[in-house]
């Protein structure tokens, strides 16, 4: 079980699988007010930089999924980097249909709502896990202006214009399913440049690393494409979020 190679590969370098930094992760933890002992579920997690930075800051208790074995073997190592290995664990696994065995303050699943089928299953599996009072996280991407075409969603890595919708109706979306939106953090530029420009370097080095590897084609082919598609694109149309979400 894994995600694919190109993932792999590209982010392999990356402490944050979605366009957000670490300082405006640490925003959202601020923001929600976790207190020491909160139990936080993290479907999707990466390679673990949410829950280890919170257990590190707010005392919290954490389980993260992901069905990538290199982000899980990393979440591991960071959260013995930071001395919180005691505090959260990291599961190598398929996050979608996962249920915690005990009911968490915080449900997460950012950048990944596919294992739920979209944004609203995402929402569904994670309230199964939620305690009363509790928090639910969804990072999800927005258009920050709508494209004039699908081929310019389409360069945007989106099937078409309807994939996304503006952030006034993606708020709009989560009152629809009976939820209260009580805080959001939006990616800047900045979280964007840093989450697809550090891709970059990394399959550059990648390259010269490995000059025989049958993937090579391919990356190389990234490389060449990349800077000028997310320029062009992504980084003119859209947006990103995570969104904190309570039942009504």
């Amino acid at each position: 079980m894994d995600i694919p190679r190109i993932f792999n590969v590209t982010e392999s370098a990356h402490r944050i699988h979605n366009p957000i930094t670490a300082e405006k992760l640490a925003t959202l933890g601020a923001a929600l007010r976790l207190e020491p002992g909160a139990r936080v579920l993290d479907l999707g997690s990466g390679s673990g930089e949410m829950l280890c930075t919170w257990a590190c800051d707010h005392g919290v208790i954490g389980t993260g999924i992901d069905m990538s074995q290199l982000f899980t073997e990393q979440a591991k190592l960071r959260a013995e980097e930071l001395g919180v290995a005691d505090r959260v664990k990291f599961i190598h696994g398929d996050a979608a249909g996962y249920v915690s065995g005990e009911k968490v303050s915080v449900a997460a699943c950012l950048g990944a709502t596919w294992i739920g089928g979209g944004v609203a299953g995402t929402i569904e599996l994670l309230a199964r896990s939620l305690q009363a009072g509790g928090i639910i996280l969804i990072g999800e991407p927005y258009w920050r202006k709508l494209p004039p075409t699908d081929d310019v969603a389409k360069g945007c890595l989106a099937d078409s214009i309807s994939e996304f919708v503006t952030l006034a109706e993606l708020l709009a979306r989560f009152g629809q399913l009976g939820y209260d939106v009580v805080e959001m953090v939006l990616a800047d530029e900045d979280g964007w440049d840093r989450y697809e420009a550090a891709k970059w370097l990394t399959m550059r080095r990648w390259l010269e690393a490995n000059p025989d590897d049958d993937f090579a084609k391919d990356i190389r082919a990234k490389l060449t494409s990349e800077p000028e598609r997310y320029a062009t694109y992504t980084r003119e149309y859209l947006g990103w979020g995570v969104f904190a979400l309570m039942p009504r």
